[in-house]
């Protein structure tokens, strides 16, 4: 069984030897709203002195009515050109990040671990996280209870694609459910104890989260992912096993090896 401690532990000690690169690629994440402590919107603001001002009896109904359909028009562009932006580059983007983590965990990994989703599986990978993300949402609209704990069911969905990047999207989420099970309520007090590193961080305008929290974050939840592979199904550095498998009782058969970092 794992411990907040032991991995914390671990992660520190991997951390400190590959400091640098953990910190850029945590740095990267942020940037795409994955990293804690994420920024807020740009907080621009419209002011009008009197030289400036309008009545609304100046404008016809036909004039309000056009500037509605135009506003609501562009806000609709951007929201698609968003979305898209998050599924097909910010979703690879973060199963990439996941991977830099969980390699980190047996040697000393590249950046350029950040874009391994996009040369493998990556049709794959964006459908599985999108879905993910969208099932969350879904709970989410029951009284936002069922979704918290749906995301932490779904929660190893980007540590298995980040090494196997062509698995059937329902075994995905099966896997990450059998290994998030009897695990979730453990999860969450791993990240409510984070929450003392977060407020410091935000004292120190981010700087702390960027040079140490995200990071720490990152690869102490690459070492739960770690914990629970092979809790789960035994074996260190050995590969899931079939669904199909386990469905049949077969356990502790059949494994494939990992790929060889």
């Amino acid at each position: 069984m794992w411990t907040r401690a032991e991995l914390k532990e671990n992660a520190k000690n991997f951390f400190r030897y590959n400091y640098w690169k953990m910190v850029l690629v945590s740095l990267v994440m942020g940037f795409g709203g994955f990293g804690s402590g994420a920024g807020s919107g740009s907080g621009i603001r419209f002011s009008f002195t009197k030289n400036y001002t309008y009545r609304i009896d100046n404008f016809n109904m036909a004039e309000i009515m056009s500037f509605l359909v135009a506003f609501f028009s562009v806000f609709t562009v951007m929201m698609v050109i968003g979305l898209a932006a998050a599924v097909f580059l910010l979703y690879p983007l973060h199963v990439g990040a996941q991977r830099f983590f969980v390699v980190s965990h047996y040697q000393k990994a590249e950046p350029g671990e950040l874009g391994f989703a996009f040369s493998n599986g990556y049709i794959n990978v964006v459908k599985t996280m999108f879905l993910r993300e969208l099932f969350i949402f879904l709970w989410s609209l029951l009284f936002i209870i069922p979704g918290i704990i749906k995301g932490y069911e779904y929660r190893m969905i980007p540590y298995i694609l980040a090494e196997n990047p062509g698995i059937d999207t329902r075994e995905a989420f099966e896997i990450s459910k059998k290994m998030m099970d009897g695990n979730k309520w453990n999860a969450f007090v791993l990240d409510l104890s984070f929450i003392g590193w977060n407020i410091l961080s935000a004292f120190t305008c981010g700087i702390l989260s960027v040079f140490y929290v995200s990071p720490y974050i990152y690869m102490t939840n690459a070492e739960l992912y770690v914990a629970l592979k092979e809790i789960t199904f035994g074996g260190r550095g050995q590969s899931y096993q079939n669904t199909q498998q386990y469905q049949a009782g077969q356990t502790n058969q059949d494994y494939q090896n990992y790929q060889n970092y």
